[in-house]
């Protein structure tokens, strides 16, 4: 059974690697490239959807932001009614290499699932979303100061 999560963790630290050696000219690097694409799918999304959505603690986030704001890969802009929301946009320079990215995130996808059938990719990312479905169930417990129970 912890093979399972082994092997996903091998997968996701491979890629991750590969990534920031690739996308380390761009001076995006520990998984800011994440970031980047998902304020350039969400443009206006507020830090506190982008952490949820990228599943990590708001000082992780508010750290990989900021390296992009100094970077010129994303903006702050002020919510036009509550000038205390801060919405993040990608600027010119992060909406030309966010393509990229996401082509890289396709390639990746390809390479990953060779050899694998239409019916067993789409059986992969069922049972996938299920088992990240429960572990968003202890992970928002657990972000919220509870312990679990082992």
């Amino acid at each position: 059974m912890t093979k399972i999560l082994r092997e996903i963790g091998m997968i996701a630290r491979a890629l991750d690697s590969i990534a920031n050696i690739e996308f380390k000219e761009y001076d995006l690097t520990r998984g800011q490239y994440l970031y980047l694409v998902r304020i350039y799918e969400n443009p206006g999304i507020i830090q506190e959807k982008l952490a949820e959505m990228i599943k990590v603690d708001r000082t992780t986030a508010a750290r990989a932001i900021k390296k992009l704001e100094t970077n010129g890969f994303i903006e702050k802009r002020s919510d036009k009614e509550n000038k205390k929301i801060k919405k993040l946009f990608p600027t010119e320079k992060g909406k030309e290499l966010a393509p990229y990215i996401i082509k890289e995130n396709n390639y990746s996808n390809e390479v990953a699932l060779q050899g694998l059938s239409q019916e067993e990719v789409a059986t992969l990312a069922s049972l996938l979303e299920k088992a990240r479905k429960n572990v968003e169930i202890d992970w928002e417990q657990v972000k919220k100061g509870h312990k679990r129970n082992y």
